[in-house]
């Protein structure tokens, strides 16, 4: 690894990312609006820049992790961002999830300053992150793929080259999608379990070990059964997602009868103020229908 590297992005995914990328990188200069984050990644070497333009100033190749397609505008085109220190030579590396479109416009806007821009989402909880077993989406050339592969490969355990810039975003819609299905098959028949008087945990073990499981059900029902619904990426937070594959079925002309029907579920959660709330608080509007709660009956309240 010979490229002087940057990180912008330190919240729940990006630190753990930051930190597998600086056990191959000395030193690794990083920023986040938010200091502390930044402070805490001294203890694996990172070097700590005042912003974006001060990482430019030191790098070749900048990965960003942030919210929303608005974060990394600012970081890439605002006052004291990346823009302020474009050269030719500059790589930026997206691991945030974009609506397809978007990183397409950010990618074009970015060659105007000389710069190369690639997306590349990332699938996975902060664990994974940690862990550096992540899957990860590069969209963008053959020779600008095999150039971050090393880089890739710090915090990711499967790394696959999409296709062409845009690529990576459309398969981590597409990723979600399926997972968000999932989810919402899950929070619709659930309550009709309980309802039906069969016992929760059972149920719970059952949607976990059958051919029913999935890693929605392992991982969001044992939080369903103890009633945790604080935390993990909120409904709307992640709703790009659903703008994104429907931007995607109109350009395809694809029928998606059984994701508009877990679009209507997400969305109805949301009209009933779930939003703030995780994926899994779809579960509470089929549960208010029916009067019932899908909660462990013998846990300790």
């Amino acid at each position: 690894m010979t490229d002087s590297v940057g990180f912008v992005g330190l919240g729940r995914m990006g630190r753990g990312m930051a930190c597998n990328l600086a056990k191959s990188i000395d030193p690794l200069h990083v920023f986040d609006a938010n200091s502390e984050a930044v402070a805490s990644l001294a203890d694996v070497g990172a070097r700590s820049c005042r912003n974006a333009a001060a990482i430019a100033e030191s790098c070749n190749l900048i990965f960003l992790c942030l919210p929303s397609s608005a974060e990394v505008r600012t970081v890439v085109f605002g006052p004291d961002g990346i823009r302020d220190a474009a050269h030719n030579s500059m790589t930026i590396i997206d691991t945030t999830t974009l609506d397809r479109t978007e990183a397409l416009s950010i990618a074009e806007e970015a060659a105007k300053y000389g710069m190369s821009y690639w997306d590349c989402p990332i699938s996975g909880m902060p664990f994974r992150a940690d862990d550096g077993t992540l899957t990860v989406m590069f969209g963008g050339t053959d020779e600008a793929f095999e150039s971050a592969r090393e880089y890739l490969e710090c915090f990711g355990e499967f790394v696959i080259h999409s296709g062409p810039l845009g690529s990576g975003q459309a398969m981590k819609a597409i990723n979600n999608i399926i997972y968000d299905v999932n989810i919402a098959a899950l929070a619709e028949v659930l309550p009709m379990s309980t309802a039906l008087g069969l016992d929760p945990a059972a149920v719970a073990r059952l949607v976990t070990t059958a051919s029913s499981r999935s890693f929605a059900s392992e991982y969001f029902v044992p939080r369903m059964l103890e009633g945790r619904f604080d935390t993990d990426f909120s409904m709307l937070g992640a709703y790009k997602d659903i703008v994104n594959v429907q931007r995607m079925a109109i350009e395809t002309r694809a029928s998606l009868p059984v994701v508009n029907a877990m679009i209507s579920s997400y969305q109805a959660a949301i009209a009933a103020g779930f939003g703030d709330e995780p994926k899994s608080a779809m579960l509470k509007v089929y549960e208010d229908a029916l009067g019932v709660q899908f909660r462990d009956r013998n846990a300790k309240n």
